[in-house]
């Protein structure tokens, strides 16, 4: 029986994978409902370690807090993932949980335990923190780097698949030829996402220090940097061309001002704006950016 089970988990894995959008939601879904309850353990806190894969390397304390205050009065509903290890178990989602139930004093969570391979950990691991939490831009730009490496998929085929515009993706991947110096100061939160993507389209490091100082020391706009970098001393990455009809050129800035806020794919044709979003929680969330209350 057991091994049945197993195997109907894998499938679960691979027609998640496989299927059109990556959701993690279905995943857990799946992994807990077909979990008998008996089967659920309670694992001491100081056998857990963090999933190697794990992307996320910053968590916001007062998010924690506020999870722990709830973990306090309520308990853990649901329970983590995780894996037998050499040493005790490996997290494999649910990551948040544990640091929370050890801020509340716990000794131990309810957790369920599967043995997925090194590569579905990572890449539950990095559906997760895409879809349940607010990584800073560096950590998802790494997230989908790896999902492509892993899954062998292009920008625009990772982007249909995860709800996103192509644009989007490709811009935040960007990120990666970032200095260093310059993802520490976009994961300090001292340089926006939107001076990130400006400056990743600048090819000599140098440059991208230097003009990353001037937006901390300056308040340097992105229109700036843009009109800045319009010197022919600024060399350019390549870009991709793409086709595109007159009428998107028009309203091109405004398209991806609105992709890049929202997070989505916005699509401006004759006199419509299309959004795409893939379930309830995803529009909520559009809503929320787009500053609409009831």
């Amino acid at each position: 029986m057991e091994t049945a089970r197993r195997r109907a988990l894998g499938r679960g894995l691979e027609e998640l994978f496989g299927a059109e959008v990556l959701d993690f939601d279905t995943l857990e879904e799946k992994i807990v409902e077909e979990t008998p309850k008996e089967e659920i353990r309670q694992i001491r806190l100081d056998e857990l370690r963090s999933n190697p894969y794990q992307p996320r390397k910053v968590f916001d304390e007062t998010a924690l807090s506020e999870l722990a205050s709830s973990i306090k009065e309520h308990g853990v509903f649901q329970p983590i993932i995780v894996k037998n290890s050499i040493k005790g178990y490996e997290i494999v989602a649910g990551e948040r949980r544990a640091k929370a139930s050890k801020l509340a004093g716990r000794e131990t969570i309810p957790a369920i335990i599967r043995n997925f391979n090194d590569q579905e950990m990572m890449e539950i691991a990095l559906l997760e923190n895409l879809q349940r939490e607010d990584l800073n831009p560096i950590e998802e730009a790494m997230a989908y780097q790896k999902l492509m490496e892993s899954r062998g998929l292009s920008h625009e085929q990772l982007a249909e698949r995860i709800g996103k515009s192509r644009s989007y993706v490709t811009n935040m991947v960007g990120l990666m030829n970032l200095p260093d110096s310059v993802k520490d100061l976009v994961i300090a939160r001292k340089i926006s996402a939107t001076h990130a993507r400006t400056l990743s389209k600048i090819k000599d490091p140098s440059k991208v220090e230097e003009i990353a100082d001037r937006i901390i020391n300056e308040g340097l706009t992105t229109a700036a940097i843009e009109e800045l970098t319009q010197d022919k001393s600024f060399e350019k990455r390549n870009k991709m061309e793409r086709r595109e009809t007159e009428e998107n050129k028009t309203y091109k800035y405004v398209q991806e001002l609105l992709c890049d806020r929202l997070g989505t794919k916005v699509r401006i044709r004759g006199t419509k704006i299309e959004i795409n979003f893939q379930d309830l929680n995803d529009f909520n969330r559009i809503i929320e950016a787009l500053n609409i209350s009831e």
